[in-house]
């Protein structure tokens, strides 16, 4: 697999993106031979230590597998070069939101943190959906050790593997009705958004919005995701 198309990414719009909606779009990060060969790795147990049918536990209808270490390199690498940027993200979001963690600059770094608290399972994973399967709300918090971004990448193409599907982000604020953000990806495309919360600016301040994540209902064909998610679970 080839090094995924890190380096050139546009940083501070990013980090403006996730400030104003919660939310920015990484285009063509992954090559279609990439996430062919992903996708085609899904049927391979060995890479993975569990799968989940989302409908025995009430949170959706479809099917993930969590990775096992050693991680396919290609997810390695995604995760290791994505984590520092969104580090010092993280940690000015903390500080706007008086919360005292802090993240190291390196993801080794915090997976060693995680790890001495009995967070070691990996969880980066793959979903799979296909005609009539959903994602409903949720956020991915797995033990006292969260990092606060996390990212998704589409395996399969919109219009040609399968069609509805979106990608959806809610976010409640205090005393408001929730808001939706609804984001168009295309094969290779990912998009980061906020584990949790983030932080919002209003008349009073800074304050705390609670941000939950799913996927619409597929109406047709195959959706395969990559997801990443930078703390382990216990």
């Amino acid at each position: 697999m080839t090094l995924p198309a890190l380096s050139p990414l546009d940083w501070p719009r990013i980090t403006e993106d996730l400030d104003a909606y919660g939310c920015a779009v990484i285009e063509d990060v992954l090559s279609r031979k990439d996430c062919m060969t992903l996708a085609r790795r899904y049927s391979d147990d060995g890479l993975f230590r569990s799968r989940v049918v989302m409908a025995r536990h009430g949170f959706g209808r479809g099917e993930y597998k969590y990775f096992a270490y050693p991680l396919p390199d290609l997810v390695a690498r995604l995760r290791t070069a994505l984590y520092p940027p969104l580090a010092e993200i993280a940690n000015r979001w903390n500080t706007a939101m008086g919360i005292e963690t802090r993240f190291p600059e390196t993801h080794t770094a915090f997976i060693d943190r995680c790890r001495e608290d009995g967070q070691s399972k990996p969880t980066p994973l793959m979903l799979r959906y296909g005609a009539g399967d959903y994602n409903c709300l949720h956020q991915d918090l797995y033990g006292a050790h969260v990092f606060p971004l996390q990212a998704a990448f589409l395996l399969s193409e919109p219009g040609r593997d399968f069609g509805g599907g979106e990608f959806v982000l809610t976010e409640q604020r205090p005393r408001r009705q929730s808001r939706a953000e609804v984001v168009p990806l295309r094969q290779g495309d990912g998009v980061i958004f906020p584990v949790h919360h983030r932080p919002v600016q209003g008349t009073r301040g800074t304050y705390r919005v609670n941000m939950r994540h799913g996927v619409s209902r597929i109406r047709s064909g195959n959706r395969l995701t990559l997801g990443i998610i930078f703390h382990d679970a216990e």
